[in-house]
């Protein structure tokens, strides 16, 4: 996909966020839109690797068959879906079950079904409690589907929904689902909502110009900046990584380098912003060993990884950044 292409996702996005939220805080609308981005990556990955995983069993269904293929083979297969669950955590470490996918609740969403609010709510239940290893619990546990934000009435709030995740659905239909697409529309997102959150916005996000300065200097030779940017940094630490944007900048200008990163690691004491950045480093495509967010008071030093004093265990850093760090 072209960078273009890239900004028109992004702004097609945010046209949807800013006509549907309408009274509703920024802040509070932008949770719920990432969240349903962030299950979008997460299905199409978990799809593309199912259908990989059962090669020509998995079903070819007809274009006007509206259910997920996925469970199809659930239900024609059932003394097989443990092992295949088994094999789908070991390879890409996380399961989905088919009604909790997207195009599921989508389908949903656009037939108006009156059990999406708890279908949703079952998923996200699932992703953080049964599907992820233990480092992803609580991943959602900021949307709150029952608030009165998304109407009085739990039939109004489940008609909101219905028409949010119908108009996501459908702006993003023709684009790519690929993770360097959909991470970079989540990164516009954040952007956009930051811009509408005033001074508060500098809790959870580095704007991109600062960013890419920043990173910039990160990746430079420290003893010799003259041989310029190195191409392999071990361990990174952001100690207050907001939602990952300058971390996912280092890993980005060492990549385009020819280089890599073995592994990310931030600390946030914000919740929200903590669940928003895990949700950031997957949808870039990372896997759940390749970083890891703390969720704690850097000043109180609640980390106990940091605080190690056994030199055969003490982590070392590579490269340090933040924009406290300057």
């Amino acid at each position: 996909m072209t960078q273009k292409e890239q900004q028109q996702l992004g702004k097609t996005l945010w046209d949807i966020a800013d006509n549907l939220r309408g009274a509703m805080n920024a802040d509070d609308f932008r949770d719920y839109m990432l969240s349903f981005l962030f299950l979008r990556y997460l299905s199409s990955n978990y799809e593309a690797s199912a259908k990989k995983e059962l090669g020509r069993d998995y079903p070819n269904l007809d274009d006007n068959d509206k259910r997920n293929p996925l469970s199809v083979w659930y239900a024609e297969n059932e003394a097989d879906v443990a092992e295949f669950e088994k094999q789908m955590r070991r390879k890409i470490h996380y399961v989905i079950e088919p009604k909790h996918l997207w195009s599921s609740i989508a389908e949903m969403a656009r037939t108006q079904n009156k059990d999406l609010l708890e279908t949703l709510e079952q998923g996200f239940k699932y992703i953080e409690n049964q599907s992820f290893e233990n480092a992803f619990q609580g991943l959602f546990s900021e949307i709150n589907l029952n608030s009165e934000k998304l109407g009085k009435k739990h039939e109004d709030r489940n008609a909101k929904l219905c028409v949010i995740i119908q108009k996501i659905a459908e702006g993003i239909k023709d684009f790519s689902t690929d993770s360097d697409t959909l991470g970079d529309a989540y990164e516009y997102l954040i952007g956009q909502f930051a811009a509408g959150s005033g001074k508060k916005a500098g809790e959870f996000y580095t704007p991109q110009q600062i960013s890419s300065i920043l990173s910039e200097i990160v990746t430079l030779d420290s003893q010799d900046p003259t041989q310029g940017p190195k191409i392999r940094l071990e361990k990174v630490l952001d100690f207050a990584s907001g939602s990952g944007s300058l971390l996912l900048n280092v890993r980005k200008r060492i990549k385009e380098n020819g280089g890599n990163v073995g592994k990310i690691y931030g600390q946030e004491k914000n919740i929200t912003t903590y669940n928003l950045a895990r949700m950031n480093m997957l949808l870039h495509g990372m896997k759940d060993t390749e970083f890891e967010i703390f969720h704690g008071d850097t000043l109180l030093n609640q980390w106990d990884e940091l605080n190690e004093m056994n030199p055969a265990k003490k982590v070392e850093f590579d490269a340090i950044c933040g924009e406290s760090a300057f």
